[in-house]
């Protein structure tokens, strides 16, 4: 992708080359077709999902380079195109960066999930991002006044925990107090710790660092295993639990081999994993199938997010029930960019970083 020359509007945005090759270029304002609006682009948030973009230079499902790129974003309404009657110029939005297509085999099954033409959307790294029309109609939610930018941007992230969580509730006979382990405290992890913590739930966390042992408590853990402070997490967890049998809801956050064991190994006769953390393809993971048979354990995996799991997740953070605020730790320019990735990748305390285009 070239610099766009003899347009009448260009604009500042991120594009991806390839690994750890992400160029700020002047490209060419996006204008709305049938259905689409238009947004400038208030606030933009880093995620784990764009990190390994930009460590491995592509993502297989979401965009392949030279490709605009990130996903989390929040702004206002600058044209629409055709036939939009939801919103007008100057509304304040959010908009996820995919919606599925509402008929095929998984959207049939209410698993839109995994719709098989689920669309996605990329380029919240720049000053406007152009929303197809089907993420128009399914996924674009119009933020109230009050809440900022950045906050709203982390519908996106917050609707997979959320959908991660219900899928635990209707996979397990849940009760207020029961005991959620979150193995991992990257951003992810912290969301599910809050949202569980919401919900009722007493939760342990599994984390590493001396700093986010203090993260997991302020995101609502009561108790905190730190990793390397005990030869054996399993038993460290277990031990928290009425008679060491377990907790009733595992969730792996880290996405390596060693944690998904333990998530296994850490949950309770009858209860549940959900293995949200994705490992590389091809990672292959050891299991004790006479503990899983005899103990009648489920495991759960939870992939991306729903427009249902969207507008829940959008309710907690417009009613101030999450703690939004606490997650942006960073602000930077666009033009800073490829800086704030080189800090993530250094493994910094930071949770999101948001970028002000």
């Amino acid at each position: 992708m070239s610099t766009v020359q003899n347009a009448t509007r260009v604009m500042t945005a991120a594009v991806l080359y390839g690994q750890q090759d992400v160029r700020i270029e002047h490209v060419a304002v996006p204008e709305p077709g049938p259905g689409e609006i238009v947004v400038e682009i208030k606030a933009a948030l880093t995620c784990g999902t764009d990190l390994k973009v930009y460590k491995r230079g592509y993502h297989a499902k979401m965009l392949t380079p030279p490709a605009l790129f990130g996903h989390e974003f929040a702004g206002v309404v600058t044209a629409v195109g055709d036939g939009v009657r939801r919103f007008s110029e100057g509304d304040r939005v959010v908009a996820l960066n995919s919606a599925p297509c509402g008929v095929c085999f998984h959207c049939e099954r209410n698993q839109p999930n995994l719709c098989d033409d689920l669309l996605f959307n990329n380029g919240a790294y720049a000053e406007y991002i152009r929303v197809p029309a089907r993420i128009v109609e399914k996924n674009t939610l119009r933020i109230p006044d009050g809440v900022a930018y950045e906050h709203a941007a982390l519908t996106e992230p917050l609707a997979c925990v959320v959908r991660g969580l219900d899928e635990c509730e209707s996979a397990l006979e849940t009760r207020p107090g029961d005991t959620v382990a979150v193995i991992g405290a990257g951003p992810i992890g912290l969301m599910f710790m809050n949202v569980a913590q919401i919900a009722g739930y007493r939760v342990i966390a599994v984390v590493k660092h001396d700093e986010q042992v203090r993260l997991a408590r302020l995101f609502g853990a009561a108790e905190v295993v730190q990793t390397t402070k005990t030869s054996d997490p399993v038993a460290a967890v277990r031990a928290l639990t009425p008679d060491a049998r377990g907790v009733d809801i595992a969730i792996e956050a880290v996405a390596v081999p060693d944690t998904w064991e333990w998530a296994v190994d850490m949950v309770r006769a009858g209860g549940l994993v959900n293995f949200f953390g994705g490992p590389a393809a091809g990672t292959r993971v050891a299991l004790d199938t006479n503990r899983l048979h005899y103990n009648d354990i489920t495991l759960k995996a939870s992939f991306h997010h729903t427009p249902d799991a969207a507008r829940k997740a959008f309710a907690l953070v417009t009613e101030g029930k999450f703690q939004s605020a606490e997650y942006i730790t960073g602000r930077a320019r666009l033009e800073d960019l490829n800086d704030v990735f080189r800090r993530l990748m250094s493994r910094t305390q930071e949770i999101k970083t948001a970028i002000l285009p």
